[in-house]
């Protein structure tokens, strides 16, 4: 997936190339399969059309986009619907698409998100350069969601009719929180005396709200967040710390993994 907004008005071409006609391959060649029974398809939360309100989006709400990567996630939701009437749904195959909040955890040097560009400044002893302090977005540790996808893949399997659709993996509401807080939060968590400075606005088109309601998969896959957007913090403070001390990537991974599993 192309998975940046930033990078959509850069590139939008790539973006609908890589979301859209990317999202056709993979399913033309799942339908051409003889052995497939269960496809997710992930798609993100800004999949939804944004009307700027404190409204938590539920899977049945309108989907649309006006930047070309939110635009891209809904297209990818249509396709994946029409892919299932028209053709799964008559054989028992099933498929689902998952819309996950804003997804941090150790390990992501990505460009153009927020704690990756927090790390590499912290890194440097330099401010970190924020834009947007005011955006609200459900933030969550990588694991949460993927422990839902694999909870969901399974019900898939095993049932393809009930377990199809949209489904929203999010944090609490609560947890949901703005890009200024999670900023000066993780410097508080590591101590540090680097500050932050906001940058001009981009002028981008992105959402300044976006919540997620969860109730579904809360109520049918029994899923619910195990960690709450302070915890998922000191997760990612505590990989980036063992990291930088030279620990092994994949030993921090595992040992955080397992303390997940435990929950």
């Amino acid at each position: 997936a192309q998975a940046q907004v930033k990078q959509s008005y850069i590139n939008p071409v790539e973006t609908f190339n890589t979301n859209v006609l990317g999202t056709i391959n993979i399913l033309e060649a799942a339908r051409k399969s003889n052995s497939i029974k269960a496809i997710l398809v992930i798609t993100s939360d800004k999949c939804y059309k944004n009307n700027e309100t404190k409204h938590a989006y539920k899977e049945d709400d309108k989907l649309g986009g006006n930047d070309p990567y939110s635009s891209s996630k809904a297209c990818a939701e249509h396709i994946s619907r029409s892919f299932y009437k028209s053709f799964f749904m008559e054989n028992n195959i099933g498929l689902a698409t998952a819309r996950s909040g804003n997804v941090i955890g150790g390990g992501d040097w990505s460009s153009d998100r927020l704690i990756p560009d927090i790390v590499r400044s912290w890194i440097k002893s330099k401010p970190v350069m924020i834009r947007s302090p005011g955006s609200v977005r459900p933030w969550q540790h990588v694991m949460e969601p993927i422990y839902g996808y694999l909870k969901l893949t399974e019900e898939i399997w095993e049932n393809p009719f009930d377990f199809s659709g949209g489904w929203n993996f999010g944090p609490e509401e609560e947890d949901a929180k703005s890009v200024e807080w999670i900023s000066k939060t993780m410097i508080d968590k590591w101590g540090s005396s680097v500050g932050v400075k906001f940058a001009n606005e981009d002028n981008l088109h992105e959402a300044n709200y976006l919540k997620l309601n969860c109730s579904k998969a809360k109520s049918k896959l029994n899923w619910q967040p195990k960690l709450n957007v302070s915890e998922a913090l000191d997760y990612i403070v505590d990989w980036y710390n063992k990291y930088q001390s030279n620990q092994n990537p994949r030993d921090i991974l595992l040992n955080q993994i397992n303390n997940y599993i435990s929950k």
